[in-house]
């Protein structure tokens, strides 16, 4: 239970996939302009993540292994993941049509997220604390994915709400609109550096 909770810790403060690792930017700074629209973002990466760790997970010790294919794992892995957010995709637009909208062309580009291929990537790779003869087991990587897809939406909440206080601040025209969002992830990021000491 330790060995997990220190995963859980790890992903989502010490190896933030947005703001240490720097992995799936391209909607952190695109979606993060609004609270609404991050949260919701969030949440939708924070389920693909999670589902994709263990479908890719299985795919990996129950597919690509036993028939000595693991050259194939990142187009199976992305093959995966990109029916998991159609999945995402087709439940939005049935359910809750204004965040459909609101996220736009930033919904499937969540296939191509770097950030949700990685950590699938990193649970096949990684040496296990509990396993110590090699990657994560089944529930490692779903609670090393469920908490990556946390630390994600804790960098997009944290900036879309740094981002909307931005809207009422008197900024030089210079920096104003992508240069001050620019300088405030990086300052977000350099916070976030300061967890880099801890170990779990």
């Amino acid at each position: 239970m330790t060995a997990l909770v220190g995963i859980a810790l790890t992903s989502i403060f010490v190896q933030n996939f947005v703001l240490v690792k720097f992995y799936g930017i391209c909607p952190f700074l695109g979606v993060s302009k609004k609270l609404d629209t991050a949260l919701g973002m969030g949440m939708a990466v924070t389920f693909v993540m999670t589902l994709a760790s263990m479908l890719t997970w299985a795919c990996q010790k129950f597919i690509l292994v036993p028939l000595d294919m693991e050259y194939m794992q990142t187009i199976a892995f992305i093959v995966i993941i990109a029916a998991l957010v159609q999945f995402v995709e087709m439940f939005l637009q049935k359910s809750i049509p204004s965040l459909y909208s609101a996220l736009g062309i930033y919904l499937p580009l969540i296939t191509t997220n770097c950030a949700v291929l990685g950590v699938a990537l990193l649970n096949v790779r990684t040496a296990s604390v509990i396993n110590l003869l090699g990657t994560y087991t089944l529930i490692e990587s779903v609670v090393n994915g469920f908490s990556a897809g946390i630390g994600f939406l804790l960098a997009i909440v944290l900036f879309a709400g740094v981002r909307e206080r931005l809207e009422s601040s008197d900024i030089p025209k210079a920096l104003q609109g992508f240069p001050i969002a620019l300088i405030s992830a990086s300052l977000l990021a350099m916070a976030f550096m300061g967890f880099q000491g801890m170990s779990f």
